[in-house]
């Protein structure tokens, strides 16, 4: 029985206790996954990002926002924020993903995992209020169908690349992220993702050797043939239902399976996941920690995209925890 009152026709827990989300697998992955994912990565390594710095923005909690442009692949301008110390030198790099809602302004995501960093926060392709382009849904729903028919064409992949081509831009503006690697190597950045964001930081992260660890909280696009026999709300709902009209989409959909990316990470991961959420199942969530290699963290959440007394010493508990995840491993 569900921990919350809520007016959804399901039950956002769907009946399962801790122990059996602990037990959800990965899907196998398709013939070729991992060489479809290597080659984006390849393309996405191969464009010239030539970002473009604004005037600054806003300046609070120890750190300057300026607004960024930079290009991705197929040519795309997109934009975002770059974050910088306010005083003093940069000594971590961070690229963070946002949710389906979109990302209007840089808010809860500055403050920094850790204090001394630097930061790109990018809208993906046709989302938030600096990456809208003619010909790509923003909203969510429609976004997360574009393209869906063919593994070529979906929006997902070239998503996945826009986080590639902002860590590119991020390593041209801030060289000094590249102090202190040795030679031929590249920075080591952190990555922090919700939802969408965490659902594409892990189909970004096994095949790029820049991010040293990540952060994912409340991860979409995990275990796909589960999650579409659970009803919820948003972008999950308007894939499922797709599905229902579609069954051949899944062959698209097993190319982007966050679960089945996720085993092929060779960093240390720290996930959150939730155990009540009506946008995303708490199952596909799940399904993304468990595919973790060692060495990884859980912080459990007790619900996602839903509003409840004690969220706000919830989501504090999650900070503190990001923090002292990232100073074990980037500081």
């Amino acid at each position: 029985m569900s921990e919350f009152e809520h007016g959804y026709p399901f039950d956002p827990a769907y009946g399962r206790s801790l122990d059996e989300l602990l037990d959800i697998p990965a899907p196998a992955p398709p013939v070729g996954f991992d060489a479809h994912w290597r080659d984006r990565f390849a393309a996405a390594a191969g464009v010239a990002t030539a970002p473009a710095v604004g005037p600054q923005e806003d300046e609070r909690d120890g750190s300057r926002i300026f607004g960024v442009s930079y290009t991705s692949v197929g040519g795309l301008r997109l934009g975002g924020w770059l974050v910088r110390p306010a005083a003093g030198p940069v000594e971590h790099g961070f690229v963070i993903g946002h949710g389906y809602g979109g990302r209007q302004e840089p808010g809860a995501d500055v403050p920094l995992p850790l204090p001394r960093s630097a930061a790109i926060l990018p809208c993906v392709r046709g989302m938030g209020s600096r990456s809208r382009r003619p010909g790509i849904p923003g909203e969510a729903g429609a976004h997360v169908l574009h393209g869906i028919d063919s593994r070529e064409t979906y929006v997902i992949g070239d998503c996945v690349a826009d986080l590639w081509c902002a860590a590119s831009a991020l390593l041209e503006l801030v060289p000094e992220l590249r102090a202190g690697s040795g030679p031929g190597e590249e920075a080591r950045l952190g990555y922090v993702g919700e939802s969408l964001g965490g659902g594409l930081g892990a189909l970004a992260l096994p095949w790029d050797d820049r991010f040293a660890c990540g952060q994912l909280t409340v991860p979409t696009f995990g275990n796909h043939p589960l999650r579409v026999t659970l009803p919820s709300v948003g972008s999950g709902e308007a894939v499922r239902a797709y599905s229902e009209r579609h069954p051949e989409v899944m062959d698209v959909l097993a190319y982007f399976d966050a679960a089945t990316a996720a085993k092929r990470l060779q960093v240390p991961m720290m996930a959150a996941p939730a155990l009540f959420d009506p946008a995303v199942p708490p199952p596909g969530q799940f399904a993304v920690y468990n595919a973790l290699p060692e060495p990884r963290e859980l912080h459990l959440l007790r619900a996602g995209h839903f509003a409840y007394e004690g969220e706000s010493g919830d989501v504090a508990a999650l900070a503190k925890a990001r923090r002292g995840f990232f100073t074990a491993r980037l500081a």
